[in-house]
Parts: structure tokens; C-alpha cells; sequence
């Protein structure tokens, strides 16, 4: 079986099992209080049921973003058994949705294994192609892994490391892979980058609420996720979903010093019922 090892362990999350227990625990444990999203109103506040279709979630260094993170994950029920996970390319350029050409990838808490039939199903497209490399040291999609490990029973894994594409390229893989409510869509990403504190709280802001208007395309200023997160915004407005901002904070307000922040949100987004 070809594996995809953990690259960013020790670094990025802990590199034990234990750690990583304890770790998460303090991401999950800070959540039992309302998540940040004073800087966005929701008027209403949307009423949703179950867990969500969709989730917006940041990838830094679980000291940084990891709460916001755990705003999302707890939505999750253990009925999810297939998790499509989208994220940017940071280490290799990429035309296109990357494929691993992996059957697995490992964490210290895990090892998940790929759906390999829906990617063979997605090979054939013209914005799908197969690399390693793109993979090999991408933290975005790994960094997820744990919170999925510890969230979920047993699932598949279908995660794409997405370059330069457009949001109908993104948006057509994700309608294909679609599925029912066991499948789960994850969009890696975080928000604006090393700006000061309070002027990155009003550009969060700003982009949060493009995000929930269903208001594509952002900019990679916005969004180091930017075109995945644009796909999404397509499927999204086709299929009526609801999203619901959970979290919205930066480095400034967990780890960083308030002078060049990283911006992180927290968004579900659920089916009608």
C-alpha cells in the first residue's frame, strides 16, 4: 500500500499521541464558550439542523488556529464516513486539483485511508491530475487529520491539494463527489496575512461577510484558500445552502504578538431541510 506519511507532525501539531490528545483537548475544551463573531452580524442568527454539508477551517499551527478549528470539528457527527478535503498548494505549483497517488495517509494518531474509486472517478477530468509532490509536504490537508481522526469513527479520505483554477473547475469536483449526507466537504484555509491587528480584524470581517452572502470570488489577499473556497461559493449558491459563521479570530487574540496577525474563521455550511 503506497502511504502518504505525516510530514508537518512536530512542527505544525504534535508529533505524539499523546500530545496530540492533549492538544486537541485544549482546542475543544475553549469551544465550550460562544465562538468569536462579535466583528459579523447575522441577522437572523440562520436556525440549522445536524451536522453541517460543509466546513471553512483554518491550517496553521493548532497553538494559533487550532480552537478555531474545534469550532468547526464539533459540529461533526460520527455518521460522516467520507471526508472530501480541499486545500491550497503552498509548496508545489499546481494547474489544476491534485490528486495524491496514494492509498493512505498516516498521522501518529492514524491512518486514513483514500477513496480510491472516487478518485479514479476524478482522474478523468481535465482540472484533475495526480502528483506526489504537491502532496509530499503540504501541510493545509494534513493539519486537518487529527481533528477528523478524533472526531469520526471510520472514514475515507478524498483530498485534493488545488492550484490555479478557476471556481467552476473546483465547483464541478465538488458536484461530482457530492454524495449524501455521509460525505463531509472540508475547504482549508486561512484568512488575511500579517497585517495589524485591528486592520486585520476589519478585512476578516469584510471577507467573513462576502463568504456568508455567497458572494465569490475572493482574492488570495482575503484568503490563502481563496479557490477552493470560491468552488464552494459556487456549489454552494446552486445548492441553497445555509452558512453559519462559528469563529472568527486571528494569531493576535491566541499566540501571536498583535503587530503582523493571521487571520482564522470557523464556517458551516448545512443542507435545507
Amino acid at each position: 500500500m503506497s502511504i502518504r506519511p505525516p510530514a508537518v507532525a512536530g512542527m505544525f501539531y504534535p508529533d505524539s499521541e499523546f500530545d496530540i490528545a492533549r492538544e486537541l483537548d485544549r482546542c475543544f475544551n475553549a469551544t465550550d464558550e460562544p465562538g468569536k463573531t462579535d466583528d459579523v452580524q447575522q441577522t437572523p442568527t440562520p436556525t440549522v439542523v445536524g451536522p453541517p454539508k460543509a466546513l471553512i477551517v483554518p491550517h496553521a499551527g493548532y497553538i494559533y488556529s487550532g480552537i478555531t478549528a474545534a469550532y468547526g470539528y464539533r459540529q461533526l457527527s460520527a455518521d460522516i464516513t467520507r471526508v472530501v478535503l480541499l486545500g491550497p498548494c503552498h509548496t508545489v505549483a499546481v494547474y489544476g486539483l491534485a490528486l495524491p497517488g496514494a492509498e493512505a495517509f498516516a498521522t501518529p494518531v492514524g491512518t486514513v485511508p483514500v477513496d480510491t474509486e472516487q478518485a479514479r472517478a476524478l482522474a478523468g477530468k481535465p482540472q484533475v491530475l495526480t502528483s506526489p509532490e504537491a502532496h509530499r509536504w503540504e501541510h493545509s490537508l494534513e493539519v486537518q487529520l487529527p481533528f477528523l481522526l478524533r472526531m469520526l469513527d471510520q472514514f475515507t479520505l478524498l483530498p485534493l491539494a488545488v492550484g490555479a483554477a478557476t471556481p467552476e473547475d473546483v465547483a464541478d469536483v465538488l458536484d461530482t463527489v457530492w454524495g449524501g449526507p455521509e460525505t463531509l466537504i472540508v475547504i482549508s484555509s486561512d484568512l488575511s496575512h500579517y497585517l495589524p491587528y485591528e486592520l486585520a480584524n476589519k478585512a476578516d470581517a469584510a471577507t467573513v461577510a462576502q463568504i456568508l452572502a455567497l458572494d465569490g470570488p475572493l482574492d488570495h489577499n482575503q484568503a490563502c484558500g481563496a479557490t477552493p473556497i470560491n468552488g464552494l461559493l459556487v456549489a454552494a449558491k446552486r445548492r441553497n445552502l445555509i452558512p453559519r459563521l462559528l469563529d472568527l479570530r486571528n494569531s493576535g487574540d491566541t499566540a501571536g504578538d498583535k503587530n503582523r496577525v493571521v487571520g482564522y474563521t470557523a464556517i458551516g455550511f448545512w443542507e435545507e431541510t
